[in-house]
Formats: C-alpha cells, structure tokens, sequence
C-alpha cells in the first residue's frame, strides 16, 4: 500500500511517500496560506514526480495541520488531483493516543502524531523536543499519554526577532561557532544564540524529568534544527526527523479507508 503522510506546519510541509512500513520518500515545500487548490494541486504533481511517481499509484493521503488557513486549498488539491478522499488528523478520528491535558480537544495534531509514532518505536516514558517553528517539549507519562507540554519560540524565531528589531545587525546563518568568546559580530549572535538555546534545552529536559521524578526518561527530538542540537547535547537519546510523519501513517492504519473520488485529469 503506498500513502501519502502530510504534515503541515507553520513554516513547511512536509510530504512523505510510505511503501507499507518503509518510508520511501521525502519532500518540502514552504507554508503559504495564499495558495490555491490548483497551486498546491501542481506542486503535489510536481513532487511525485521527481520520482517517476503516478498519482493514480496513491492507495491513500493522510494529512495533520496546524494551519487552518491553508487546509481548504490542500484538502481540495487532494481530492481533485488525487481522487481520494484525504484523511484529516483531529476530532473524532481514532488514534490510539491517550491524552491526559486540561483540555484534550486544544492539543495540535502534530503532537499527537508525535506521540503515536514514539510509543511505536521508542519507550515511554519520554520527552519528545520538536524543533519547528515553536520548540514543543512533549511529556508523554509511563502508560504511553501525553500529560503536558512546554513551548518556547523557535530558533528560526529568535534569529529573525534579533535581525530584524537590531538595526544594524545582519540576518543570522544558524550554527554554531568554534567558541563562545568571539569578537566577530556574526558569531556574536550565533554564540548568543546557539549557546543560549543549548542552555534552554539542557534546563527544561532537566526540571521536566526533575519534576516527574524519573531521571531516565528518554528525550527523542524531531523537527528541522533538532538535528543540529542532537549532536550537541547529551541528554537527547535519538534524532528521528521523520517522527510526525510515522505517527501520521500510524493513525491513518486505525482509520478505515476514505471513499475514492472522481480525479481531474
């Protein structure tokens, strides 16, 4: 069975084909609520095929959204490109997560998709960091529930915030420099930056297991910049980019399948 997981995020969607289990490939693609049906109908065209893949070879598209504003134009790109019903994360769709928040109807798709996919392939308890564009510290208790979450802004966010409120310092690359101690004004706030975000997760995964009483708790992140922190910081156990992806699959399986629809050529 080939299906399509979408996870739309506030600055990227990320596409990924799976082939059964195996995650086959990968695409992405900016966030634009001003996007049309057709526009984002083309660019799905257009991405599969760049792997020779035929739309009509799509048994099934799965799609979690923290967008609400570009969700018609995808939802109907799908279901006139692909001729399939999509299958929307949210209310009312089975899941398998437990979910143990003050309010369970609040909590994004993406976290629960999170969620599915780490008590799959990772051990509960766990903290799950996802670096997108707001840093989500997802807790998730020892029988596999969400319970609470910590969010803070994201990197992409901080840099952008110093850049653009300083007048005269430049846009910021993202990395690390070699030392903290720097003169040059570039690494300036690349230490600044990079260091002090390394400080914040080192601080928040250490009073969330504090205050959880289990040190052990295992930290799984995910998201575009996770890989940079995951090679810096000692108390992350794993890097998995593809998490909300597998978690979207993951459900989707729970789900019966949508209706096939009529495709436009």
């Amino acid at each position: 069975m080939r299906l399509l997981a979408i996870d739309v995020g506030n600055t990227q969607i990320k596409l990924g084909l799976f082939e059964d289990e195996e995650l086959k490939y990968r695409w992405k693609m900016t966030t634009n609520t001003k996007r049309s049906t057709d526009e984002c109908g083309v660019d799905f065209l257009g991405m599969l095929a760049t792997r020779n893949i035929s739309v009509s070879s799509i048994d099934r598209v799965a799609v979690s959204s923290v967008v609400p504003g570009i969700m018609h134009s995808v939802l109907e790109a799908i279901r006139r490109y692909f001729g399939l019903e999509p299958l929307v994360i949210g209310p009312g769709i089975k899941t398998g997560v437990k979910i143990r928040t003050a309010n369970p109807r609040e909590v994004g798709a993406d976290l629960i998709c999170d969620v599915a996919a780490v008590t799959e392939y990772y051990d509960a308890p766990c903290i799950i960091v996802d670096f997108g564009t707001v840093t989500k510290y997802e807790i998730v208790d020892t029988d596999g529930a969400l319970m609470a979450a910590v969010f803070s802004p994201g990197i992409g966010i901080s840099a952008e915030a110093m850049s653009e409120k300083a007048a005269q310092l430049p846009p910021i690359e993202i990395k690390k420099p070699d030392s903290i101690i720097t003169s040059v004004t570039m690494e300036c706030m690349q230490a600044g930056l990079v260091y002090g975000y390394i400080g914040q997760i080192k601080y928040i995964v250490e009073q969330i297991k504090k205050e959880m009483n289990l040190p052990k708790m295992k930290v799984v992140a995910t998201g575009g910049f996770g890989r940079l922190f995951a090679t810096e910081i000692e108390c992350i156990d794993a890097y998995d980019s593809a998490l909300t992806l597998k978690g979207i699959r993951l459900i989707a399986l729970k789900n019966k399948a949508p209706k096939k629809l009529e495709r436009h050529d």
